[in-house]
């Protein structure tokens, strides 16, 4: 069944699943290798885990989730990575999510999407189609296995003519490289992108010109709104929106929900988390599935012991959501400056 973890705290679309395990592109600065070794690739969840949590099926960490919510494909793992080719686990996803409409984001660097019949399968779907790509020198240097950085242009091209929306995600961002980051703003709105998203690389050790907050080392928040201040001017200047990836300054971003499917149709997020608690109390609003006892086992990331365990079980979604919104640590964590 499809996954959600410590990302509910801060994300509007925390449900993901995955179609493999493992990740051929072996990008060096990939934040599952942190858990696991990714150049293994295995399948991932099999078409029925979609099928059923479509059709309204939920597991302990989802039961608090009620309605439609748009699933992230791609959280983990690239879907159309090469050994797509071999055991079409994407594809028949593509199937059931162009049968259904049900609506999703996916995540790719990958450019089968380009190639029948997975084309024809995306212009059926209610899909916001992210393109992974942050400038030449990132792909050339970092992400050794994936397709080209003109490749994925090309496919920028290619899908926006047939998705409801085509976002690039730009992440790593790395302010040494800023010049050549901003420079491919106009070169994605030519190619019909509806937004970028920016988030900075962390990493779990020290590396020059960045701080320690929390589990990682990451950039100062001065120098990231900096930065992204001029970014955001860019973008708007080519008609783009721009949108937020990096925690401390997801309020500079067009949209609280960074993944870029605000406002279209049959897309409805989650508004119960920290940054709407913050920033758009308007509408932060709990539904009824939350309040019942027992939806409260998407936060066991927070805690791996038999206590967190047993109150978790024994808790609802809002309650230990309230929890956590009124915890001084938890709003340093995720949200403060510095």
């Amino acid at each position: 069944m499809p996954k959600c973890g410590s990302q509910v705290i801060i994300c509007d679309v925390p449900i993901r699943i995955d179609s493999y395990v493992g990740c051929s592109h072996a990008c060096k600065y990939c934040f599952v290798n942190r858990k696991t070794d990714i150049s293994k690739v295995k399948r991932g969840e099999g078409p029925d885990a979609l099928l059923n949590f479509i059709k309204g099926k939920r597991s302990g960490v989802t039961s608090w989730c009620d309605w439609n919510i748009p699933l992230h494909w791609g959280g983990m793992s690239d879907p159309f990575q090469p050994c797509e080719k071999i055991h079409k686990v994407s594809l028949a996803y593509l199937k059931i999510l162009a049968e259904t409409k049900y609506p999703f984001i996916v995540s790719t660097k990958g450019t089968l999407p380009m190639q029948e019949p997975y084309r024809s399968l995306f212009k059926e779907c209610n899909c916001v189609f992210q393109v992974s790509m942050t400038c030449p020198t990132i792909t050339s240097r970092l992400e050794l296995g994936a397709p080209s950085f003109e490749e994925r242009l090309e496919m920028v091209r290619q899908m926006a003519k047939i998705a409801k929306r085509v976002v690039v995600r730009c992440q790593p961002y790395m302010p040494e490289l800023h010049s050549e980051i901003k420079a491919q703003i106009p070169l994605f709105a030519q190619a019909g992108a509806y937004g970028v998203i920016y988030e900075a690389l962390k990493l779990t050790v020290h590396r020059k010109g960045m701080i320690k907050k929390g589990a990682d080392f990451v950039y100062p928040y001065l120098t990231l709104k900096n930065k992204f201040t001029d970014l955001k001017e860019t973008c708007h200047k080519h008609q783009l929106a721009f949108l937020c990836g990096e925690n401390r300054l997801r309020s500079m971003g067009d949209s609280l929900t960074c993944c870029g499917c605000e406002g279209l149709a049959g897309f409805q997020p989650s508004t119960c988390n920290l940054n709407h608690y913050v920033y758009d109390k308007e509408h932060f609003a709990y539904t009824p599935a939350m309040s019942i006892r027992g939806t409260a086992e998407c936060f066991k990331a927070m805690g791996q012991d038999t206590k967190t365990s047993r109150f978790l079980r024994a808790n609802s979604f809002e309650s230990v959501m309230e929890k956590y919104l009124k915890d001084e640590k938890t709003v340093r964590a995720y949200i403060d400056k510095e």
